[in-house]
């Protein structure tokens, strides 16, 4: 395990933006090597806001020339032809370039003896699989920016569960939560299982245009995440929270009514997906039925589990608002029921029964 402090210098950044040259062309390295079911790559092609393809195509004004190396994106035919470019960067002929990673980071140091947990490649002279650590180990102190792409790589995820016989982690964990990259900057936490499509580009993209000289860093809370993307809870977005106010809560799957009673921990968890959809502004767990696992969060899975349970708070909550709850649903269906008439002077009779007076001026 290694960290920026044990490495070359870092490179210090101006306070502003516009103070920095930024890069006219950037490399962006992305494994996902690490113990994942490779989701967030997959999640990726659904970004429209914008697309992996304006990314790499040049059609975002303002951003320098992006040359992406993906294995599922990748036109190559693999083996040595694909990892050149990680190879160069190991050597330090490749600059600059992020190095983006996906799923979690196993901890090669409990293996006793021969072994690993998950390679990339082989090394060229032994031929033996070269381990995922052994990439970071090389890359990360080089990097100008290291972006952890969904919550195997941010915080270990269902990798890293108890009772794991890998020991997993996520990527701060391993670099250290105060590594700070070539270009100044903290690893960039962006969860999700898998990463909500527009989160990640959007990021990516903030990323981007702090590399072309032309924003400053990206704003992050105290577990690196993008503040504007997790500064709010499921339920503060969710299209079910004005059931919540109104103690109106679903009994099952079915019911359009608040979650919270079979399993969905939503007010809890900082995530902007009921809010911003799945796919072009559509779907989004709690807005199509399903509850909030907190698969975007630190504690994810153990803390959430068992799924389908009522979560601890839940009860207590819907204990405490139910009295407030009946009252306001109450007094709301009576000014409802008056709303929803239409007033008397709207009628095809011979008198005017409006108000309207010919004579009245303003005084």
């Amino acid at each position: 395990m290694t960290t920026n402090s044990s490495t070359a210098e870092v490179s210090k950044e101006p306070d502003r933006a516009e103070d920095r040259q930024g890069f006219d062309e950037i490399t962006i390295l992305w494994i996902s090597e690490g113990m994942s079911c490779d989701g967030d790559t997959v999640s990726l092609t659904a970004a429209d806001q914008p697309s992996i393809e304006d990314l790499v195509l040049g059609l975002i004004p303002g951003l320098p020339k992006v040359n992406l190396v993906n294995k599922v994106l990748s036109p190559s035919l693999g083996g040595e032809d694909f990892l050149a470019p990680y190879r160069a960067a190991v050597r330090g002929e490749l600059a600059p370039f992020i190095l983006v990673i996906e799923g979690s980071v196993p901890n090669q140091n409990i293996i006793e003896g021969d072994g690993y947990w998950t390679s990339f490649g082989n090394d060229p002279e032994t031929g033996e699989p070269q381990p995922l650590n052994w990439w970071i180990d090389q890359l990360a102190p080089k990097a100008w920016a290291v972006v952890a792409a969904g919550t195997c790589a941010t915080f270990g995820g269902i990798h890293a569960m108890s009772g794991n016989p890998t020991g997993c982690m996520g990527l701060a964990d391993y670099l250290g939560w105060d590594y700070t990259s070539q270009g100044g900057l903290p690893i960039v936490n962006v969860p999700g299982c898998p990463i909500q499509p527009e989160n990640f580009m959007e990021t990516l993209v903030w990323v981007l245009y702090h590399a072309a000289g032309s924003a400053p860093p990206p704003p992050l809370d105290h577990m690196l995440r993008p503040q504007w993307l997790f500064g709010k809870t499921v339920h503060e977005g969710c299209d079910r929270g004005s059931y919540y106010e109104q103690a109106s809560f679903a009994k099952d799957y079915n019911s359009p009514k608040c979650l919270v009673k079979t399993g969905c921990w939503g007010p809890v968890v900082n995530c902007n997906v009921p809010k911003r959809g799945w796919m072009a502004g559509i779907g989004g767990c709690p807005n199509v039925g399903g509850i909030c696992i907190g698969c975007t969060m630190p504690g994810f899975p153990d803390a959430f589990m068992p799924f389908m349970d009522e979560p601890p708070g839940g009860t207590l909550s819907s204990l405490a608002i139910k009295p407030y709850g009946a009252v306001i649903r109450r007094l709301r269906g009576v000014t409802n029921e008056l709303v929803n008439h239409e007033p008397r002077w709207r009628h095809n009779k011979r008198k005017l029964t409006s108000g309207y007076d010919p004579r009245w001026r303003p005084s």
